[in-house]
């Protein structure tokens, strides 16, 4: 392991949880200091297996991984990890000794977001945690938002069909009475038995036209879609 000079501690984040799995005892101690100093709150394993029952107990934020590992490799713990709902989209960083390009394409493949390269300097993993930790809390509150637009576009979509059913009670409530007058109207109207002047007769005709154009306005209320917004109102003509 190379040495490096000494640095000033920052915290990464209060508490974040984060699982190294490596087989070699001295990495975990390293890893596990390195990040306790920054205020993480890391948990460390020897194997594979017990690093996924430990996981699937408690999701952590972020795993750092080795590759060879007896019993199990990373990839297959990556594998794993990335097949299961709860803990898909945990990002695993791999940390190994093997240099070569495919074998850093089999992380990939794995699921893994990074890989770093035994022996590993403490900056570099400490830059690649905090760049990954960022990116995920950007995902979550990506994932948080979009979840609050669709909850809020449902609602939207249930308001308009209150909007709609509403209208269509209005209307209904509103010509009824407005249909027996216009017809009361036109009934005085046609009656030979009534004597009517010229002037009450052309009342009448021109009350029931007035009563019948404002029938229609109200009818076509139901074409005409209504956009609320903050209280105020237009229609879309």
């Amino acid at each position: 392991m190379k040495d490096m000079p000494e640095k000033k501690l920052s915290a990464i984040e209060p508490f974040t949880d984060i699982l190294i799995v490596d087989d070699t005892p001295a990495n975990l101690l390293l890893l596990v200091k390195m990040l306790t100093d920054r205020g993480c709150k890391p948990r460390s394993f020897l194997s594979g297996e017990l690093a996924l029952q430990a996981a699937r107990a408690e999701p952590p934020d972020l795993i750092l991984l080795d590759v060879n590992m007896p019993e199990m490799s990373g990839y297959e713990v990556c594998e794993q990890l990335k097949a299961d709902e709860r803990l898909k989209n945990i990002p695993v960083i791999f940390i190994s000794a093997m240099s070569e390009t495919i074998d850093k394409i089999k992380a990939f493949a794995a699921g893994g977001v990074d890989y770093v390269t035994k022996p590993f300097q403490l900056e570099e993993v400490e830059a690649r945690v905090r760049t990954h930790l960022e990116l995920r809390r950007l995902q979550i509150q990506l994932e948080k938002q979009n979840r609050q637009l669709k909850d809020n576009y449902d609602h939207l979509g249930k308001l308009e069909e209150l909007q709609d059913r509403l209208t269509h009670m209005l209307v209904h409530d509103m010509s009824l009475p407005l249909n027996g007058i216009t017809g009361y109207l036109e009934k005085l109207e046609m009656d030979p038995g009534k004597k009517l002047t010229g002037d009450q007769l052309e009342t009448l005709r021109n009350a029931r036209a007035n009563g019948l154009v404002l029938l229609g306005m109200i009818n076509s209320l139901l074409d005409l879609p209504v956009v609320c917004n903050r209280g105020r109102c237009r229609v879309n003509k």
